[in-house]
């Protein structure tokens, strides 16, 4: 990389005021260091101007690399420069109007109504505290669509009462209220009477003081999914979320709702689901317009 102070000084913001991880101040790097690259010995990264940024972008997309590794190079040059602009370094932000490629919409993937069925009877099969682990987290998850930080973050108190409501502080440090069915609360309760009693947290850590890791957790997921006969590549966290979302909507409910339920703060966020109301849609229409029986020309 041409010699540039101010990328150095730009990791060392990103480490102290973000508290980014190293491989996260690795891939900024990289990211700098081939658009510095790009530019040649002519001038530091610092005094690109747009229109280097622009054509660096055209490159990226002639030489075939992925729309998304695309987006994030465009992202690091615009956080890097509006560092710059915000220290006084410079008066503007030669990234700022260059746009990303799009990219595809990826649908969520989650399962099928009987295959969370099946989960669900396969981790009742499993044995000893990790059993009881995996039903509350599962029945918990498909219940509540909760991210799985935030389930295992729950305190040892949590779901004690006959409320059907359970309180839940999520992103942003944002409350929301999320129903509970009678199923979770139950398996809640069986693993709160298997955990060591000063567990603090309803999924404990080896650590009791701890909360259980989402690596850990993820591994019950895979193994209940092996005994279930699922392909455990398909099973994490997310997808029960994914799951939770898209049955849902499958049974009726309303995007905004499912905005509420999911604490997003944007409705867009959201809407990936209407590949799921588009099906319902469909089968609406298919079932009750009267000219859906009619064959073609009749």
């Amino acid at each position: 990389m041409t010699p540039d102070g101010s990328v150095e000084a730009f990791l060392e913001m990103l480490a102290a005021e973000r508290g980014a991880a190293a491989n996260t101040l690795a891939a900024y790097l990289a990211d700098l260091d081939d658009f510095s690259g790009f530019l040649g010995r002519a001038r530091p990264v610092s005094h690109a101007s747009a229109g280097d940024v622009a054509r660096y972008m055209q490159s990226l997309g002639s030489c075939g690399m992925a729309a998304r590794t695309q987006a994030r190079r465009l992202s690091a040059l615009k956080q890097f420069f509006l560092f710059l602009l915000r220290e006084g370094a410079r008066e503007d932000n030669p990234a700022a109007e260059v746009s990303a490629p799009k990219l595809p919409k990826a649908l969520p993937k989650y399962l099928s109504e009987s295959e969370v069925d099946s989960l669900l009877a396969a981790a009742r099969g499993m044995e000893g505290l990790p059993g009881l682990k995996a039903q509350a987290g599962l029945e918990i998850l498909y219940a509540t669509g909760l991210r799985v930080t935030e389930m295992l973050s729950l305190r040892a108190g949590a779901l004690t009462t006959d409320a059907m409501m359970l309180l839940v502080k999520g992103k942003g440090g944002k409350e929301r209220m999320i129903p509970l069915s009678d199923a979770a609360r139950t398996a809640a309760a069986a693993l709160r009477a298997g955990s060591p009693l000063k567990a603090r947290y309803l999924f404990a850590g080896r650590d009791i003081s701890q909360p259980m890791t989402r690596q850990g957790f993820a591994l019950l997921l895979k193994q209940a999914a092996i005994e279930a006969g699922l392909d455990p590549a398909r099973l994490s966290p997310h997808v029960l979320r994914h799951s939770f979302a898209s049955h849902l909507l499958a049974h009726g409910a309303d995007l905004r709702a499912l905005q509420k339920l999911l604490g997003h703060a944007d409705i867009a966020t959201t809407e990936i689901y209407t590949h799921v109301l588009a099906e319902r849609l469909q089968k609406l229409v298919q079932a009750h317009h009267p000219l859906a029986a009619k064959p073609a020309g009749g």
